[in-house]
């Protein structure tokens, strides 16, 4: 039975600590929509999506009023859409078309899945499909892509690589600030159960519909932390954990309403801390409360490890299924602590670099110089694709080179994306390697049977 003082403590975190379910996300299967005709095709997924996600808005607003948590972002995931387009080389934006439009339909706020696997290598459809990305993302709204070039069992396509420099490029130069490549991310072992954006893909693994939830409580973890000025490390890690704890079990329970009101299969909670550019929301300022003086400085690396290793074991003890993501997330534009400290010079991007190796994903919304070479970008990717593929984790990178500005200036995205110092890159060039081409090997432990 869930007491009094659980009930206080967690109307407590909603109102004084900016606790959120961040995302309910409905994954579906569009395989069966697979026609003889781009148009034909297009018209399937319209309707699917349409008839399978046409209550997902009202059960969240409904459940959102009955728990008294906020529900921010409502969001469909797709099957991978390189699968459906195969077929149909040249006509990717029919379908990219269709999948934006359903997404207004049933009025989510984003729809992932215009995604392609290259993992390996890539097929004459998919490299087709890649580069149809820039018209894509330019002309439609809520529509997110992703392109996975790089395991640990098959190692980093650097075709591939090679290519998604030129793409984030042209697409932020088709776009106002260069929003579209906002909307963008190359990732090393990407998962098909992750409910966040703008990597979202309902994987081949999965079952006709799932509900994937996000949580999400960087203020809840902060406040918990300056509640223990003088604790151990270890004392640390364990109030680090139980509130992971707390914030994952009203997760799950948000999961199994949610699953059953939309007759769909009960999928993960992702234990994701991820922040806004709100002030109380920040996972910067988590690790500057364990007593950095600002992000970024000497020990963050260490700070950050702690943290998202002790969210990890306080969550799963609070849910059978977790999986996506599940850590603690640095997006430098969405972290009002990661903002300002990029605007201050002490976290860089090789900062960011290293601390990716322990959390949750990667270079995450990074605005860089508008002039920045393509090969500089792909070589950018190609130093968090090894990250992910020795350490066998997922690895990302969605990164703005916005038009026409430098370091110094600044770029406002708006909402939930915020806004970001435009941050320098190595003035050296990686042209020659990128331009090298072929298959970076997997590692020697990927190697497992």
């Amino acid at each position: 039975m869930i007491k009094t003082t659980e009930i206080l403590e967690t109307i407590n975190m909603v109102e004084k600590e900016h606790f959120d379910i961040r995302t309910i996300t409905m994954g579906l299967s569009l395989f069966g929509c697979i026609k003889d005709t781009a148009k034909s095709t297009a018209n399937a997924v319209y309707d699917l999506i349409c008839k399978r996600g046409e209550n997902i808005v009202k059960v969240a607003s409904d459940l959102s009023l009955e728990y008294g948590v906020p529900i921010v972002n409502k969001r469909v995931s797709v099957t991978p859409a390189s699968f459906l387009t195969a077929n149909f080389i040249g006509e990717e934006l029919t379908i990219a078309m269709a999948l934006d439009k359903a997404a207004k339909e049933i009025g989510v706020d984003f729809i992932g899945g215009y995604s392609a696997l290259v993992h390996k290598s890539m097929t004459e459809a998919e490299r087709s499909f890649i580069y149809s990305i820039p018209e894509v993302l330019s002309k439609t709204d809520r529509l997110c892509s992703s392109v996975n070039v790089g395991s640990t069992r098959a190692g980093i396509n650097m075709d591939a690589v090679k290519l998604l420099g030129e793409i984030i490029k042209k697409t932020a130069d088709r776009t106002v600030d260069g929003f579209g490549a906002a909307k963008f991310v190359a990732f090393c072992n990407a998962v098909e159960d992750n409910p966040f954006m703008a990597g979202a893909f309902h994987g081949v693994g999965e079952g006709d519909c799932v509900i994937n939830v996000g949580v999400s409580g960087p203020g809840v973890v902060q406040h918990a932390i300056k509640a223990i000025p003088d604790a151990s490390i270890t004392d640390l890690a364990e109030m680090i954990k139980r509130t992971a704890f707390k914030i994952t079990r009203v997760g799950n329970l948000v999961l199994s309403e949610a699953s059953k009101r939309l007759n769909a299969e009960r999928g993960i909670v992702d234990l994701s801390l991820a922040p806004t550019p709100v002030v109380g929301d920040s996972v910067a300022h988590i690790l500057e409360e364990m007593g950095l003086e600002e992000v970024g400085c000497h020990g963050t690396t260490a700070c950050l490890a702690l943290l998202n290793d002790a969210v990890k074991k306080g969550g799963v003890m609070a849910c059978s299924n977790v999986g996506g993501l599940s850590g603690a997330f640095i997006p430098v534009s969405e972290d009002i602590g990661m903002i300002n400290s990029a605007k201050s010079g002490t976290l860089t991007l090789s900062k960011l670099e290293a601390m990716t190796a322990v959390c949750s994903v990667g270079i995450d919304m990074v605005a860089v110089p508008g002039d920045t070479p393509a090969s500089t970008i792909s070589a950018l990717i190609a130093d968090e694709m090894a990250i992910g593929m020795v350490n066998n984790k997922t690895t990302a990178v969605r990164i703005i080179p916005v038009p026409n500005k430098s370091v110094g200036e600044y770029v406002e995205f708006g909402g939930l994306l915020g806004s970001a110092p435009i941050m320098p890159v190595m003035n050296k060039s990686a042209e020659k390697f990128i331009n090298r081409g072929g298959r970076i090997p997997a590692p020697i432990h990927g190697n497992k049977n």
